[in-house]
């Protein structure tokens, strides 16, 4: 279906655009082809990762195209953090939402009336009122972009009710191209979206969903407390979020960082929308370090260096979690994505989908949570099986997860599987992990003396293994089905048939030994190919120190102009700056990310500030 707006593609002019407007060398994978067939008039369907480059996919096609692009996005941080950005690199973009002023709301409707916006970005209840599409009716209209495009369906994770309007939308401009963009969908995902749009005819492009630079770490939750702060020692001034299930986690957890002089906010569904707004905006502009959220927290986010993601507990599936943890290292910089994973969550999380009373939605749930385990429980390259999942095959292992830079150590574990089984069956099968390695382990406690199980064969057995081991060793019987937990019966362990060949001796049990005590695995440098051209590995301690400096420049900027530091230039441009060290204005555009606009209003600035510090000796 072609659109009455479109236009010849002419393929310098992209490129001209790509470097002069945004400051890029060269299109990502697929941005291009994508970027061509919109101006043809094809529609789109684009599944592309966090940091995968999907905004310039329908940017572009909006600066050469004649008319206004319309940019449906679901939340009000999100088109703020995109228009900000794009008014940075000199682009006529606004945002209507509610937190304009009436005032400020008439002036952009004139300016959009009057065609002087190249795109405006609005939440699709505003798009979807009489009124604004009455506007639009009368405009060149050179195409709709839906943002976030999972939330279009009942399968997504994250599915809106209001974003289902969208197709009246596609029925009432049937001429005009629709570009749809999201970083997660599974098959039925990506077919609901089609379906509910009416794109059959749209061509699909699937990227890679292979993040190399963020590097994929599971350890097992034994006291996750310590284990956090662990963590964050390694990390002073990097930021990052700490993802946890419940409100009460999250306030737990951020006041632990808080008394530790960590600098860090809680963010969740249960505080106002004046604190969740104020630490938004200072996570943002770098004023914090951490967030501390439940899932409620994230998709608004542009943040591009955010160094670190630590779910504090297990995602109930895989989507989340890979979206999630895609909020690290957008900048294409080194970042670690760190899962904290203990039976016991999945207890919890397996709970609350059983109370689900629709059947079908239970059923795909379950077989989710189930994925998102196997990833946890994982014994071969972590990449390889998240890929797995979204249908991508890796050839060769990623090198760059904590499996293949600590392969885990195997024994025999016939011994203790016998321990752990023949205690379950001792306590009749009536209780939970917790109690049975209290058991195993001889623990003295009253409640042990009142059900009179310290006369028990098993009770002690287990003395000289820790809790953690322990806990591991019923991690991992319980992934190989020797036993189940029950949910509808208070998470009480019970044996599978599986169990009775182990307890008899007719099998052999070979299980991964815990790796209690990792917070980070350290063995290797990351390579060019997992960082992307330059990290801040690639610093001299001279050039460290300038980073630093240009960094707090940026902060100043930001600060005087009311933007977010990322909004000036990115990480990635900061160390490119203190590496070459550009001297003219030909040799600042040559430094990732910097257009002629950013050039014009920065580039004296920054200049200026090298040029001091290899005066003063710095570098």
């Amino acid at each position: 279906m072609l659109s009455s707006q479109t236009r010849p593609v002419d393929v310098d002019e992209l490129h001209s655009v790509l470097k002069k407007v945004f400051g890029y060398d060269e299109f990502r994978p697929l941005q291009q082809q994508i970027i061509e067939g919109l101006i043809a008039g094809e529609h789109q369907f684009v599944l592309m990762p966090t940091g995968g480059g999907k905004s310039l996919c329908y940017q572009i096609p909006a600066l050469v195209c004649k008319g206004v692009a319309i940019v449906v996005s679901p939340l009000i941080a999100l088109m703020q953090d995109q228009v900000s950005a794009l008014k940075a690199n000199g682009v006529r973009a606004e945002y209507l939402n509610s937190s304009l002023s009436y005032d400020e709301k008439n002036a952009i409707l004139d300016a959009l009336e009057s065609n002087e916006l190249d795109l405006i970005y609005v939440a699709p209840e505003r798009l979807m009122t009489e009124m604004f599409l009455n506007i639009l009716d009368d405009l060149d209209i050179s195409l709709f972009a839906i943002d976030e495009a999972h939330c279009i369906s009942q399968w997504g994770h994250d599915f809106r009710q209001e974003y289902l309007m969208l197709s009246q939308c596609r029925q009432r401009y049937p001429e005009v191209p629709f570009i749809t963009l999201t970083a997660t969908a599974d098959k039925q995902t990506r077919a609901d979206i089609i379906q509910q749009l009416d794109l059959a005819q749209a061509k699909v492009s699937v990227a890679s969903f292979s993040r190399p630079n963020i590097r994929y770490t599971v350890i097992e939750k034994y006291n996750p407390t310590q284990q956090i702060l662990k963590f964050m020692e390694e990390r002073p001034d990097d930021s990052g979020i700490i993802y946890c299930a419940t409100r009460k986690r999250v306030e737990e957890v951020a006041e632990l960082l808080k008394k530790n002089k960590i600098n860090a906010l809680p963010y969740h569904a249960g505080l106002s929308n004046n604190h969740r707004r104020n630490a938004q905006n200072a996570f943002k502009d770098d004023d914090i370090n951490v967030i501390v959220a439940t899932v409620a927290f994230g998709m608004g986010i542009d943040k591009p260096n955010v160094r670190f993601v630590v779910h504090y507990d297990i995602s109930k599936n895989i989507e989340s979690y890979y979206q999630e943890t895609g909020r690290a290292g957008r900048d294409g910089l080194a970042a670690d994505a760190m899962l904290f994973y203990g039976i016991g969550d999945i207890a919890k999380v397996r709970g609350i989908i059983e109370s689900n009373n629709n059947e079908e939605q239970r059923r795909i749930e379950c077989h989710k949570l189930a994925a998102m385990v196997s990833f946890a429980e994982a014994l071969a390259c972590r990449r390889k099986v998240l890929l797995n999942y979204f249908g991508e095959t890796l050839a060769e292992s990623c090198g760059n997860c904590d499996v293949c830079l600590n392969p885990p150590e195997t024994y025999d574990a016939l011994e203790d599987a016998q321990k752990a089984l023949s205690c379950v069956y001792r306590l009749q099968q009536r209780f939970g992990v917790s109690y049975v390695i209290e058991v195993l382990r001889g623990s003295n406690n009253k409640r042990i003396q009142q059900f009179g199980h310290q006369r028990l064969s098993t009770y002690g057995i287990g003395k000289d293994s820790s809790k953690e081991a322990w806990m591991s060793i019923f991690r991992q019987l319980i992934h190989l089905g020797y036993i189940e937990q029950d949910i509808a019966n208070y998470s009480v362990l019970r044996l599978l048939p599986k169990a009775r060949e182990v307890l008899r001796g007719e099998v052999g049990v070979e299980l991964a030994k815990p790796r209690i005590s990792q917070a980070r695995i350290k063995s290797k440098k990351r390579t060019k190919s997992q960082t992307k051209k330059f990290d801040r590995d690639d610093l001299s301690q001279a050039d460290q120190h300038l980073f630093e400096v240009l960094r707090q420049k940026r902060k100043e900027i930001s600060n005087d102009q009311n933007v977010a530091p990322f909004i000036v230039f990115s990480d990635r441009s900061l160390i490119e700056l203190a590496l070459k060290k550009p001297k003219t204005a030909d040799e600042f555009l040559k430094i990732s990310g910097v257009g002629e606009h950013k050039l014009a209003a920065y580039g004296d600035i920054f200049m200026e500030t090298l040029s001091q510090q290899i005066d003063l000796g710095s570098v």
